[in-house]
């Protein structure tokens, strides 16, 4: 498979107020990352609104939501939000779509929304997808889709053009190598990019990302998660390639507690 160059986006809340939401997207921007993602749940502040700050504070970085969670909006108001954040953001704009978390269930009821059967959150991407393509017109809003399960990946494969592989955080190298073959084959001859999240950098887990995820840095370490990344700077680009040798992945994403952490690796590898 031919390679990619790498690019690497954070991921982040505005959960602690507009000055360190903004902050944050220019410490970013300053040290080179590519996008500034933002998580979608009604306990935070919602992606669309902070994504159009984070564009506006910036001249370059890109944002994204990672990712809409289909059960909070119906496909053509997830539509309307995205386009209208390509417009305002200048393009800058990149859509993330998920099927949302099974805790998502009681938030879609606060909204008086149905949180909907799994074939049903799917057809809700695909739906988003068209609407976003019919808006777009001429222009082009770059759709990325965390796909976790055999129909997601091949939805994604043949729509999107990011896919996330979103296994389980122990999900061996072997099934996600299978995972990127199916996106491949479902994409057909198109050509996508894909990508991976990574929760910890080094060898200790933030007690809020521990609680996130379920387990702990042995845990993820003794299994070889692909969720973590440690050692020297050196040792971490190696695996980086690596990565991208195996799986195809080029674009890596970071959570935001390790926005530094992460920052050498950046710095040495976009556009590589």
């Amino acid at each position: 498979m031919a390679k990619k160059p790498f690019r690497f986006g954070v991921v982040a809340a505005a959960s602690e107020g507009g000055a360190k939401w903004l902050q944050t997207a220019r410490r970013a921007e300053e040290l080179g990352y590519s996008t500034l993602l933002c998580p979608d749940n009604l306990n935070l502040p919602t992606p669309t609104a902070a994504l159009a700050a984070a564009a506006a504070a910036t001249s370059e970085l890109r944002v994204g939501s990672f990712v809409f969670a289909s059960p909070l909006r119906t496909a053509r108001a997830a539509a309307w939000e995205a386009h209208s954040l390509t417009v305002v953001t200048g393009g800058r704009f990149e859509l993330g779509l998920g099927t949302g978390l099974p805790t998502m269930r009681q938030q879609a009821e606060e909204l008086g929304l149905p949180y909907g059967s799994g074939q049903e959150r799917l057809d809700a991407i695909s739906e988003t997808i068209d609407h976003v393509r019919r808006l777009d017109g001429d222009g082009h809003t770059p759709v990325m889709v965390a796909a976790g399960g055999p129909k997601a990946r091949k939805l994604a494969g043949a729509k999107a053009d990011v896919v996330t592989l979103a296994g389980g955080v122990l999900t061996t190298r072997e099934e996600m190598a299978g995972y990127a073959e199916e996106i491949r084959a479902a994409a057909g001859g198109r050509d996508i990019e894909l990508a991976l999240n990574i929760f910890v950098v080094g060898e200790q887990v933030p007690p809020w990302i521990r609680g996130f995820i379920g387990v702990d840095a042995e845990t993820l370490i003794e299994h070889d998660s692909l969720t973590i990344i440690r050692g020297s700077a050196d040792a971490m680009a190696e695996e980086l390639e690596r990565r991208r040798e195996e799986l195809g992945v080029s674009y890596v994403s970071v959570n935001g507690a390790f926005i530094e952490e992460f920052a050498p690796l950046v710095e040495r590898l976009t556009g590589k």
